[in-house]
């Protein structure tokens, strides 16, 4: 098998770079771009707070549902009634 030499790579000059597609667009529809990100930002941070806030308030309601549920009082008791003479 004849070992292979690593083809040189190709110099790139100081001058020449790549276009990216921030050189390609306009100043103003970068700034669009950027506002919409943020806004998309924005309103998935509000409905993340809104969901939390949500279970929050379920969790809530199901603990004071379960204080006035004689059953699950009843189940979650201590049953040393010894303490209590």
């Amino acid at each position: 098998m004849a070992k292979r030499k690593p083809s040189p790579a190709p110099e790139s000059g100081g001058q020449e770079k790549a276009a990216t597609l921030k050189d390609l667009l306009s100043a103003e529809v970068v700034q669009q771009l950027k506002r919409q990100a943020d806004q998309m930002k924005a309103e998935e941070q509000a409905s993340r707070e809104r969901q939390r806030k949500q279970a929050e308030e379920l969790r809530k309601a199901e603990q004071k549902r379960l204080e006035q549920d004689f059953e699950h009082l009843l189940n979650n008791s201590t049953q040393d009634w010894r303490k209590f003479k």
